[in-house]
């Protein structure tokens, strides 16, 4: 009776997991399909595969500029996470080697702007880019983004799990502080730069609303604001629109699947040899 009872609940337990699985997943089903239709299928509700996926690239490539929005925004999440990660990381490791009272205070301070959405300051930041002439270009896109509080606070916490005993030793045997971090810290703490680099290429690749503010030329839009644009006219080609969307979602897919599993371990705090 009691195995009954268990692999009742167990198969109950899957049938409901199987269902908010496919919700969860059906979305990104849709927009494949779709990029295979025409714009009159899509709004019929057809759910089958057509024959319309060239058909919809050739208007799309021949309407934007798909590679170089592509391009665009390749390079703005790339350079974001390299150098978010360089910034962070060191940040994060000095608060915590180096944690004094008055580090432990300006800490606190730091956590505490989290609370501020980055809509209150985004005009005051586009006014001194604009006089500074840093409007259109990537150091412009990158900047609010290559220190964040949450990436300095994930390299704070799970420094606290990296041997300190190692620092010592290489202090006393000459090793440089820089020499430390490099060579020491941060091969120890993969997992740690697997989910950093994850949650901040995703934000930068998904960035819409600081790259509609910064970059008003048309030749350094991403696909973000390519996407929008398609969704401007009297006339919307939804097959069209759906491969654009499907392009690109692609990329933060595959970065998430490639680095999933350093990416909970990063999470969680683990330390890797």
């Amino acid at each position: 009776m009691n195995k009954t009872k268990y692999w009742i609940g167990r198969a109950v337990k899957n049938i409901i997991l199987a269902f908010f699985s496919i919700l969860c997943v059906f979305p990104l089903i849709w927009v494949v399909i779709a990029a295979t239709n025409s714009s009159v299928d899509i709004v019929r509700g057809v759910l089958t595969f057509g024959s319309h996926l060239a058909e919809n690239y050739q208007t799309l490539i021949s309407k934007y500029d798909l590679w170089g929005a592509t391009w665009n925004t390749v390079k703005y999440s790339a350079v974001t996470t390299i150098v978010a990660m360089i910034v962070c990381s060191i940040a994060g490791y000095g608060f915590e080697v180096y944690h004094d009272k008055v580090k432990d205070k300006l800490f606190g301070v730091l956590m505490l702007t989290m609370m501020i959405p980055f809509v209150a300051t985004m005009l005051p930041i586009y006014q001194t880019y604009a006089k500074f002439g840093l409007l259109n270009t990537t150091l412009g896109f990158i900047l609010p983004s290559v220190s964040t509080v949450f990436l300095i606070m994930l390299f704070r916490q799970n420094s606290r799990n990296f041997p300190m005993d190692i620092i010592e030793a290489a202090r006393i045997d000459g090793e440089t502080e820089l020499g430390i971090f490099f060579k020491m810290y941060v091969p120890t703490m993969k997992a740690t730069y697997a989910a950093g680099a994850t949650i901040t290429f995703m934000n930068a690749w998904n960035n819409y609303m600081w790259a509609r503010l910064i970059m008003s030329d048309n030749s350094a839009q991403t696909l973000r604001m390519l996407i929008s644009n398609m969704t401007t006219g009297h006339y919307i080609d939804y097959g069209m629109l759906m491969l654009a969307v499907l392009i690109s979602t692609l990329p933060t897919l595959i970065v998430f699947f490639a680095l999933q599993k350093s990416f909970v371990e990063g999470m969680t705090g683990a330390v890797k040899g």
